[in-house]
């Protein structure tokens, strides 16, 4: 495969406030027009009810971890103000928001601290938390919107930097690839590329296709909303949506690979 894809577009940091801020909205619009029994298809342990609730907590803790800086640990529960619900849920969640975006924004891009991926190499910083916390809303607007049966694509602004940031810290932080070394290249309609080179060490991502390298075992091809919700499990990698060269079992092992929460 040799390709000519443009370098891949990494939102300014204002831009990942301003849509955890629009996808946490629209996760709460969608929710409040599901029954909140009714049980989420991406994360089917979970009511409409249970989902809200966990993007509020979560970015309570977030909001938490970037206020203490520098940290060796995440912060203590206790320090994380109204962790859980508590009156009106779709109050709580909005206040939630507004919490870490206030302290997103008070922070700026490049205050340190604690984060899971640090060992991976990627950025430990506010900047970092802001790009993830983005993904984390838009993943989860989307299972609110299944949910409610009201499904749209990501925007692709978004879609591209999720998924770049997916590839680099989700799969850049797990452990050994534990099959056969190879590469899967994911082309998104949209004109950008990567390459995932796993073996024993992990998983590293090059933007860009293979170009001159070693050909790729698989490309997964299709929008950058449907790739990143295939590698989320959200949408079937062999789908009408995507599009597949090469070997459907790489990719088959790649996609159940990853924990998710």
């Amino acid at each position: 495969m040799t390709t000519s894809h443009s370098p891949v577009p990494v939102l300014p940091f204002a831009d990942w406030l301003e849509l955890i801020d629009d996808r946490s909205a629209a996760l709460r619009v969608a929710a409040e027009a599901a029954d909140p029994r009714a049980r989420v298809p991406g994360c089917p342990d979970w009511t409409a009810r249970d989902l809200v609730a966990h993007l509020g907590e979560v970015q309570r803790f977030w909001a938490a971890t970037v206020a203490a800086g520098p940290a060796a640990r995440p912060p203590a529960e206790a320090s994380v103000p109204q962790s859980e619900p508590a009156g009106d849920l779709l109050a709580w969640s909005a206040e939630s928001t507004s919490l870490l975006l206030e302290t997103l924004g008070t922070a700026g891009p490049d205050t340190e601290c604690w984060t899971w991926w640090a060992e991976s190499g990627n950025p430990a910083t506010s900047g970092a938390v802001a790009r993830h916390q983005m993904q984390e809303a838009a993943v989860h607007a989307r299972d609110a919107q299944e949910t409610a049966g009201t499904t749209e694509p990501l925007p692709s602004d978004l879609a591209l930097d999720a998924l770049d940031e997916f590839l680099h810290v989700g799969f850049g932080s797990m452990d050994g690839w534990p099959h056969a070394p190879a590469r899967v290249a994911l082309a998104s309609d949209e004109g950008h590329a990567w390459t995932l080179i796993l073996d024993s060490t992990g998983a590293s991502a090059v933007r860009g296709g293979p170009g001159g390298g070693p050909e790729a075992d698989a490309v997964l091809s299709g929008s950058a909303s449907d790739l990143l919700l295939a590698l989320f499990r959200r949408v079937p990698w062999d789908g009408p949506g995507l599009r597949l060269i090469g070997d459907p079992d790489l990719v088959r092992q790649l996609v159940v690979w990853p924990p998710l929460g």
